[in-house]
Parts: C-alpha cells; structure tokens; sequence
C-alpha cells in the first residue's frame, strides 16, 4: 500500500495533515485554545498528552528508566537528552562554529554567543544575559544571597561552582596542570594566569 495522503489543510497556514485530529490539535495554535486544564494549578494545554505529561510534576511519577544507571524521569524526551551522557551523542551541531550540543535548546543558548542577544535583562541595574541562571545568580549580588555555604569553614558563596572551587583549597585537590613545567592549581584561572608567565620564562 503507497503512503496516505495528507488531506487535511489548515486554512490559517496551508499546513497539510493526513489525519483530521492532527490538524484539529495544529489549529490550536492559531486559535490559542488549551482546552486541557490542570485541576492542580490551573495551567492549560492543547492536547491531552500534555497535560498527562505535566501532572507527572504534581504525582512526582517518573516513567521513563535510564537503562545505564537507573535514573528516571517524567517525560521520554528528557530521558533521551540523559542517555546521550552516557553514549556521548551531541546531534545539535552550531552552523557557526561546528560545536556540538545534547539537546536544542543548549544550541540555542549556545547561539547567543555568536548573535550577542541578551533576552534577560536585571530589573534594578539593566545589565542584561544571554542565559536565564546568569541573571539568577546576578540578582543574588543585588539580594547579598549567598546560598551555598562551604562545609569546611561555611563561607558562602553565590554560586554552587564558585563553593566547589573554594573547596579544593580545604582538600588540597590541584586539577589544573601546567603542561611545560608541571606545576598543578585549584583554580583554571589561576592556571592560565601562570601559563602566560611560563611560557615568557621558557622563550628566554
């Protein structure tokens, strides 16, 4: 049997579909109908499937099992972005600069790089981000919030990475190596700063 034609059109853009449902749920988005509502909180979806897959936040139900190390997760295509930790896939390659990403929506902040957009914008100074968890963070300054404590001395930080950091001065860890000489640093920064003076030391 040949492939079934796609005979229903959208009248708004044209859009064909084989089935009259998919075309009925397509044209949702031009109409803005959610007919699907959450009793819970009240948020709204054009199809079922979605609100069923938005009440798992509510129940906590986490259906989808990583088969490689057990973690589980409400919706198949979080799972599917998980698994590629394991396999090392990166599908979503930057037309720019050929890096590549596990899921599209780190692409799309990637993008950011290369465009120099910065949608989130800090209400009380201006400054603006090209990501959502920097102005968090940026707003933590403003708010004197510093939520992650060290638990060896319990100086706070804004930041989880920065605590991390500031931790491996209390264990001695010294994962940054110089290449030429072989001296090691807690801090990258601190690495590039003495690789600089390194590499003048050896050209003379």
């Amino acid at each position: 049997p040949g492939v079934r034609q796609k005979v229903y059109d959208c009248q708004e853009c044209g859009k064909s579909f084989r089935q009259k449902g998919s075309l009925t749920l397509h044209e949702r988005i031009h109409t803005g109908q959610k007919p699907f509502e959450c009793t819970q909180c009240g948020k709204s979806f054009r199809a079922k499937g979605n609100l069923v897959t938005h009440q798992r936040i509510h129940t906590g139900e986490k259906p989808y099992q990583c088969k490689e190390c057990g973690k589980s997760f409400s919706q198949r295509g979080s799972l599917a972005v998980h698994e590629r930790l394991h396999t090392g896939q990166k599908p979503y390659e930057c037309a720019i600069c050929q890096r590549s990403f596990r899921n599209q929506s780190n692409l799309a902040v990637h993008r950011r790089v290369h465009s120099g957009e910065k949608p989130y914008r800090c209400d009380q100074c201006g400054k603006a981000f090209s990501q959502k968890g920097s102005l968090i963070v940026h707003i933590r300054v403003h708010m004197g919030l510093k939520p992650y404590a060290c638990s060896h001395c319990r100086k706070s930080f804004h930041t989880r990475g920065n605590c991390i950091l500031h931790g491996k001065i209390h264990t001695g860890e010294t994962p940054y190596l110089c290449g030429q000489c072989g001296k090691s640093f807690t801090q990258r920064g601190s690495l590039a700063v003495h690789q600089r003076s390194c590499s003048q030391r050896l050209t003379l």
